[in-house]
């Protein structure tokens, strides 16, 4: 039993400096290099760690937490949305100042923006053209309207036009290998098309930018892709786990036995104040004990006759559904080597979804 006090976000510090070790190895090799995706670990003690194993930078999803990298030294960020809100554009470009932030567009209103908030602040700002490569969310739809952008971009003196981006999410999460590789090259080949008709077009392209985890060996080893995004490898979570990636399971939530109403259940302190269930209810690591609701501070295990030994205090550990989201709901991370805690450090950017 830990003496950490719960629900706690419990991190396997080998496991997890293993799937660095692993992505990082894979990607050595390859023309596309890794800009992992900082929104799953909310850390900048993490990216760290995975840019002195070869990463090019980071991505962020929001402004808010991309400040928190930057704050923390970080000189290579990509923020993968779009910043339309006038007070969030001058934000934007106050950062810009201080680290080199590449920036999603998809509209001639937001570079305008974007342009006129860089030049009041004496920055500039780099810039990447979403494209829409099939998930249905944010991005340019067509080619025509891609390099009409582009160009727009290209002419506005406080923006750099870096290159494409585009998200293949509606492909991540395919069991099968075979039809998740082929969905995620159609979305890549997509977003390479878009790529050769803008240097047809005689718009130089440095990025191309795409990728998760479910498909970073698939974008990874596609011609012309340049980076990819894969943020979740770093932990894995019960989703993610299911495609037998090879990554390994690190991310733990320790929940302490509260109750012990009937021999076949027992009541954990983890609900879902603690754990996320978006994905489907967390998985339990301890044998015969299968989580099978959560309340907002209860988690309900029913056990099997193996598990019945289960006591009052005892301490089960819970894998997330959803690595992402569970995250975000604590303060603090607990990392564990060899069963003994070793360090402990904040979620920084917890929160930070602005």
């Amino acid at each position: 039993m830990f003496d950490i006090p719960t629900p706690a976000l419990i991190v396997d510090l080998d496991a997890m400096e293993e799937n660095i070790q692993q992505m990082a190895r894979y990607f050595a090799s390859r023309k596309a290099k890794l800009r992992p995706h900082a929104k799953t670990h909310k850390s900048p003690f993490l990216a760290w760690k995975q840019l002195a194993a070869g990463a090019i930078g980071i991505t962020c999803a929001k402004l808010s937490e991309a400040e928190v990298f930057v704050q923390a030294g970080i000189q290579d960020v990509l923020l993968a949305n779009q910043v339309t809100h006038p007070k969030k554009i001058r934000h934007l470009a106050g950062l810009a100042r201080h680290s080199r932030i590449i920036v999603a567009c998809d509209s001639q209103a937001n570079a305008k923006d974007l342009a006129e908030a860089s030049r009041a602040a004496g920055a500039s700002l780099n810039v990447l053209i979403e494209v829409d490569v099939g998930l249905g969310r944010s991005g340019v739809r067509t080619i025509p309207d891609v390099v009409q952008l582009a160009r727009y971009i290209q002419s506005l003196p406080s923006l750099s036009f870096k290159g494409i981006m585009g998200y293949e999410g509606h492909c991540v999460f395919i069991k099968d290998y075979a039809a998740r590789k082929a969905e995620g090259e159609k979305a890549n080949a997509r977003l390479v098309a878009v790529r050769d008709a803008l240097i047809q077009a005689g718009i130089p392209v440095e990025i191309v930018s795409a990728g998760g985890t479910g498909t970073y060996n698939i974008a990874g080893d596609f011609p012309g892709i340049t980076e990819v995004q894969a943020g979740s490898y770093l932990f894995m979570d019960a989703r993610y786990l299911e495609l037998g990636l090879g990554f390994k399971p690190a991310l733990t939530v320790l929940a302490t036995v509260v109750g012990r109403p009937e021999p076949h259940l027992a009541i954990v302190d983890a609900g879902k104040k603690a754990l996320t269930e978006e994905f489907g209810l967390p998985q339990a690591t301890l044998p015969g004990a299968e989580l099978v609701r959560l309340s907002e501070e209860h988690g309900i295990l029913k056990l099997a006759p193996e598990a019945q030994g289960l006591k009052v205090n005892d301490q089960v550990q819970l894998i997330p559904s959803h690595g992402c989201t569970t995250i975000n709901l604590h303060d603090r991370y607990y990392g564990l080597r060899g069963g003994r805690l070793e360090i402990t450090w904040p979620v920084a950017a917890r929160g930070r979804f602005s």
